[in-house]
């Protein structure tokens, strides 16, 4: 099948006209449609009702756009990773991060890729996992690092799992509870409890280890997928930071933060993983991104306090 036909037809679905097409392809519009008519020999139908000025895909046009959206994304992939190797880059990344990958890898990944990977390129967006995975399964994405816990299986995706980190309760070290040589949930709940949103294992660890106490229903006072924002607020109040201590390294080296010496202490761990789409080809980027994964993605080397 003509590659070239099926732009042409993404062309004509994506403007609704001969002439927009026409004019963004850069060709006459008698030679647009020979091509629309060429695609439709070859399939043995029609992918387009013309009445009048109207072009609207018919049943076939609908299915054949659908599959050739995947593909010609795929393949402008593919020819701008042979026209960057060809320059000696080494290619560009699309990158979607979770709530807690992002407190984690945002800032060094983008300040590796400009200060040490000149010819890398990298775009990164936040946000739930769940809408992550729908941007990667519609190519906006090329890798995920999100919470494993919170990504569905399925044939279409690559999980693969990359750091499993320790987690508990942080304050600010003035807070009423620093200091203490044990500290219980019961001790904690006396004051407002600031986490991301846990996925149901996570949940499910929480309330077999403490009780239906630990459920985030009745746990958790203040929510929201940004880290950063949650440590900004717990070190502004007597909030305690539920979460991977990774997450709060920086502050907790600092003396900004602390980790309260939990009894017992919390057994649930945060994992994540990279999820690719499975049977994509890898974009030469994905070498580079791993190595800074690795590099950066690991257990906080903190001391809990008051211990």
């Amino acid at each position: 099948m003509n590659l070239r036909h099926l732009e042409h037809l993404l062309a004509v679905a994506d403007t609704g006209s001969f002439s927009r097409a026409a004019g963004r392809l850069f060709i006459t519009q008698s030679a647009l449609s020979r091509s629309i008519q060429g695609l439709e020999d070859e399939l043995g139908g029609l992918v387009l009702d013309r009445l009048g000025k109207r072009n609207t895909l018919t049943p076939l046009g609908l299915e054949v756009v659908e599959r050739a959206r995947p593909i010609l994304r795929d393949l402008e992939a593919l020819r701008d990773s042979a026209r960057l190797l060809q320059q000696g880059d080494l290619g560009r990344i699309s990158v979607g991060l979770g709530s807690g990958p992002a407190a984690l890898l945002t800032i060094p990944l983008l300040t590796t890729v400009a200060r040490d990977c000149p010819g890398l390129k990298v775009s990164v967006t936040q946000g739930p996992a769940e809408l992550l995975v729908v941007q990667l399964r519609n190519r906006q994405c090329d890798a995920l690092v999100v919470d494993l816990r919170r990504v569905v299986p399925a044939q279409d995706l690559q999980i693969e799992a990359l750091a499993e980190l320790s987690a508990g309760f942080i304050t600010r070290p003035d807070h009423p509870l620093a200091g203490w040589a044990r500290v219980t949930l019961n001790d904690v709940l006396a004051y407002p409890v600031a986490c991301t949103p846990l996925s149901d294992e996570v949940i499910r660890l929480l309330v077999d280890q403490y009780g239906l106490r630990a459920h985030p229903s009745e746990m958790v006072r203040v929510e929201c997928d940004d880290v950063s924002s949650l440590l900004a607020t717990v070190k502004a109040s007597d909030a305690v930071f539920l979460g991977a201590h990774a997450l709060a390294r920086a502050d907790i080296e600092a003396g900004r933060l602390v980790m309260l010496p939990m009894h017992p202490p919390v057994q649930a761990k945060a994992r994540y993983a990279v999820v690719t789409l499975a049977g994509r080809t890898t974009a030469p980027a994905m070498a580079s991104f791993r190595q800074i994964l690795q590099a950066h993605l690991s257990d906080a080397p903190a001391i809990v306090t008051g211990a």
